[in-house]
C-alpha cells in the first residue's frame, strides 16, 4: 500500500487491465445483440475487428507505462 500511496509503483496498469476485460464483454454482448437482431455477419465480424482495435489501444496505453518501469530500471543501475 505504502508503494501506492507514495507513487513507486503504477497503480494504472492493473486497473487498465480490468477496463480491458469489461470493455471486452461489452463488445461481445453488443456483437451478441446484434447477431440476433438478424446481422449475424456483422455482429460476428465487428466482434472481431472491434476486439482487436480495443486490444491495440490498450496495448499502446500499457507501453507508456512499460517504458516508464524500463526507464527507472536504467536510472537505477550503479
Amino acid at each position: 500500500m505504502k508503494n501506492v500511496l507514495f507513487f513507486d509503483a503504477m497503480l494504472t496498469p492493473k486497473i487498465i487491465t480490468a477496463v480491458y476485460w469489461i470493455c471486452l464483454l461489452g463488445i461481445v454482448v453488443i456483437g451478441i445483440g446484434v447477431m440476433i437482431h438478424g446481422q449475424f455477419l456483422a455482429g460476428l465480424v465487428g466482434i472481431i475487428i472491434v476486439g482487436v482495435f480495443t486490444r491495440v489501444c490498450f496495448e499502446m496505453v500499457i507501453i507508456a507505462f512499460k517504458n516508464n518501469e524500463y526507464l527507472r530500471r536504467i536510472a537505477e543501475k550503479p
